[in-house]
C-alpha cells in the first residue's frame, strides 16, 4: 500500500492511498475451479489450466518455471515462500495480471511463410531516413535504425546527387530536409535488418541518379551487404520468392534505369553529359499517381552487356533490383493489369487508392493476388501525420507505407496489425483476398458483409500507473479518474468504439464491464483500447494505449500491456482483460 499526499490550497492536505485491488470475481472462480478449493494452486493444476486456456500440452518443467518466477518477483524478501511449489489465490491473480507470464497474443511466429511474397502484408515505412516533418527535419540513419528494430521490413531511401553530382546522399528533395549520406544509412540496415526478424528487408530506392552515380551506388550496396544481398535470377518473376526462402536477405526495389547507348563500357560515364532519371511515384515535388511513360527499356547494347555481367563482383545496378517498379503507360484501369510472365510493384497516393477502391475495388484485389501494391501519404502530409491503413489492407495492399514518426491512432493501428504473427514485419493476407474463382471472380471490398462471430472483451481494472507517473501527472489535488475507451478499427461495417464508466480518485480502477463487438471481417480486426484521465474543463488526460490484432488474441483472461503515445510500452502500466468469440 502506498500513501498519496495532495496538497489543497495552502490549508489542508488530502490523503489518499494506493491499494491493491482484490481479485475479480472471475479470477476467484477459475482459482476455486482448479485447485479444487483448496487454498492453494498446485504445479499441476496450474498445468491443466494453461493447457485448458490455450489448447496445448504444456509441460511440468515450463510450469514450475512459471510459479518459481512468480513467487520470486512477489516474495524475494521471504525465502519460505519462494521455495513453495503452489501459488495462493492472490500469487494467481499476479500471474493473470503479468504481462510478461499472460500476454495477450502469442509472441512466436506461426503463420505459414512459404507463401511468395505477394501473400502476405510487409510493415513498410516512408521517407525511412526522416527524423520529423517532411520539410525541414534532419535526415539521418537513426530513424531507420530504430524502425528495423521495431519489425518495419522496407526501408525507403531518396537518392540524389550531391552539389558536386561526385556523390549520393539521401534526402527529401527539393525541401529544406538535411542529407545523410547513403553509405551511412546502407551501414545501419546491415547491422540492424535482423534484429527484431530473420525475414526478408526490401530497400525501396527512390532514383533521382545521373548513370555514372546509378552504377556507384550499385558497387556500394554490393560490397556492404555482400552475400546478404538477393540476386534475382532472371530479370522478372512469374512469382515471387517466399520470405522462407529469404531469410536474412536484402532486396532492392526501384524502377529500372534508362539504358544509355555508349560506343565504348557502359560503365564510363565520366564524359557522359549529367542526366537525371525520372523521379518515383510519391516525389515530392508532385502528389500523383501515376504519369504516362513506359517501365520498358528499350534493346541496346547495354542489354548485351547486362547479359555477360551477371557477377555481384562485376556491380550492374539493373541487376541489383530484385522488385521491378514502374508507371502505367495509361490510367488506372490499365496499372492494374495482371500480366501472366510478370510480377511487378505499383505505387498510389493514398487518393489514388480510395479513387482504385471506388472504381475498381475488384481489380486492386486481383492485382494484389500476385503483385506488389505500395500506397504511399499525400504529399499534403507536410506534418508527417498519416492515413487509416484499412482501405489498402482491406484491398490487399501488401506495402502501405507509413511516417513511423507520425506518431497518432493511424500508427497505433500499424503497430497493432504487426505485432500479429511474432512482430517478425509479414502477416499472411486472409484467405478471402487470395481466393479466385473458376470465372476469375474475387472479393468485393463494397458487398454487405454480415458478422462472421463475435468478440466479447471484459474490462475487469487497471494498475501500474503510480509507478510510471508522478502522483501529479493527472491532477495537482487527488488521484486519477481513470476510463477506457475500446472498440474495432477494421472493415466499415465493423468500426465502433465504446467506453466505461468512470472510475474517480482511483489509481487502481475497477470497472468490471463487459462489450460485445460483431465482426465481419475478423481477420482484418483491431481491437482499440485507450485509458484517459476524465478532465472536466480541459481535455481528457491520455494515459496509454494499445492496439491488438483480432485474430491473434488469446481466448481467456489475459494482462494487456499499455504503450504511450509513441507506441512505447509502459514500464508496469497494464489491464486486466477477458476476451472471449462467440
Amino acid at each position: 500500500m502506498v500513501m498519496g499526499n495532495y496538497r489543497v490550497c495552502y490549508c489542508f492536505t488530502r490523503k489518499f492511498k494506493v491499494t491493491e485491488a482484490e481479485p475479480p470475481l472471475d479470477v476467484k472462480e477459475l482459482f476455486n475451479k482448479y485447485s479444487s478449493d483448496s487454498n492453494h494452486m498446485t504445479a499441476d493444476q496450474l498445468r491443466r489450466f494453461l493447457e485448458d486456456a490455450d489448447e496445448h500440452t504444456v509441460s511440468v518443467s515450463d510450469v514450475e518455471l512459471i510459479i518459481e518466477r512468480l513467487l520470486h518477483k512477489r516474495h524475494h524478501h521471504l525465502a519460505k515462500l519462494i521455495n513453495r511449489k503452489s501459488l495462493s489465490l492472490e500469487d494467481f491473480h499476479h500471474f493473470l495480471f503479468s504481462t510478461e507470464l499472460n500476454s495477450p497474443i502469442r509472441s512466436q511466429v506461426h503463420q505459414d511463410m512459404s507463401a511468395p511474397l505477394s501473400h502476405y502484408y510487409i510493415y513498410t515505412g516512408h521517407n525511412s531516413y526522416l527524423t520529423g516533418n517532411q520539410l525541414s527535419s534532419n535526415c539521418s540513419e537513426v530513424p531507420i535504425i530504430k524502425a528495423l528494430k521495431l519489425g518495419v521490413r522496407v526501408i525507403e531511401l531518396d537518392l540524389w546527387p550531391n552539389s558536386s553530382k561526385s556523390n549520393v546522399h539521401v534526402l527529401h528533395g527539393r525541401t529544406l530536409t538535411s542529407p545523410v549520406k547513403l553509405m551511412e544509412c546502407l551501414k545501419a540496415i546491415k547491422e540492424y535488418a535482423f534484429v527484431a526478424s530473420p525475414y526478408p528487408v526490401i530497400i525501396t530506392l527512390e532514383d533521382h541518379l545521373t548513370p555514372c552515380l546509378q552504377a556507384k551506388v550499385a558497387q556500394m550496396i554490393t560490397e556492404t551487404f555482400g552475400s546478404m544481398l538477393f540476386f534475382p535470377e532472371s530479370e522478372n518473376f512469374e512469382e515471387l520468392p517466399s520470405p522462407e526462402n529469404l531469410k536474412y536477405r536484402i532486396l532492392i526495389s526501384t524502377k529500372p534505369p534508362k539504358e544509355y547507348l555508349e560506343t565504348e563500357d557502359v560503365r564510363r560515364c565520366s564524359s557522359q553529359k549529367s542526366q537525371v532519371s525520372d523521379v518515383d511515384d510519391d516525389a515530392w515535388s508532385e502528389d500523383k499517381s501515376f504519369k504516362s511513360g513506359s517501365d520498358k527499356s528499350e534493346h541496346d547494347e547495354t542489354t548485351d552487356l547486362l547479359k555477360t555481367k551477371k557477377s555481384p563482383s562485376s556491380p550492374v545496378y539493373k541487376q541489383l533490383i530484385a522488385i521491378h517498379a514502374g508507371k502505367p503507360k495509361k490510367g488506372l484501369k490499365d496499372a492494374l493489369k495482371v500480366e501472366k510472365d510478370k510480377v511487378r510493384r505499383l505505387s498510389l497516393a493514398e487518393q489514388a487508392l480510395a479513387k482504385a477502391a471506388g472504381n475498381h475495388g475488384q481489380d486492386v484485389v486481383r492485382f494484389t493476388q500476385k503483385n506488389i501494391l505500395r500506397i504511399y501519404p499525400k504529399g499534403t502530409r507536410i506534418t508527417s501525420s498519416n492515413y487509416k491503413p484499412l482501405m489498402g489492407w482491406l484491398h490487399g495492399a501488401q506495402m502501405v507505407a507509413f511516417n513511423m514518426q507520425g506518431y497518432g491512432r493511424s500508427l497505433w493501428l500499424m503497430h497493432g496489425m504487426f505485432r500479429a504473427n511474432g512482430g517478425c514485419g509479414y502477416v499472411k493476407k486472409p484467405d478471402f483476398l487470395m481466393r479466385c474463382g473458376s470465372k476469375n471472380e474475387v472479393f468485393n471490398p463494397k458487398a454487405k458483409l454480415q458478422p462472421k462471430t463475435s468478440l466479447k472483451v471484459k474490462i475487469y481494472m487497471g494498475d501500474g500507473w503510480h509507478l510510471d507517473f508522478k502522483k501529479t501527472h493527472f491532477d495537482k489535488y487527488s488521484p486519477p479518474d481513470f476510463f477506457t475507451r475500446v472498440g474495432i478499427a477494421g472493415a466499415s461495417v465493423d468500426k465502433v468504439m465504446k467506453k466505461t464508466k468512470i472510475k474517480e480518485d482511483n489509481w487502481t480502477p475497477v470497472w468490471n464491464e463487459e462489450f460485445t463487438f460483431p465482426l465481419a471481417v475478423p481477420e482484418l480486426a483491431l481491437l482499440r483500447i485507450e485509458v484517459h484521465s476524465y478532465n472536466m474543463s480541459e481535455k481528457h488526460d491520455f494515459a496509454g494505449q494499445i492496439c491488438l490484432p483480432v485474430s491473434e488474441l488469446r481466448p481467456g483472461i489475459r494482462a494487456v500491456p499499455l504503450c504511450n503515445r509513441k507506441g512505447d510500452q509502459y514500464t508496469s502500466a497494464r489491464l486486466l482483460m477477458r476476451f472471449e468469440f462467440i
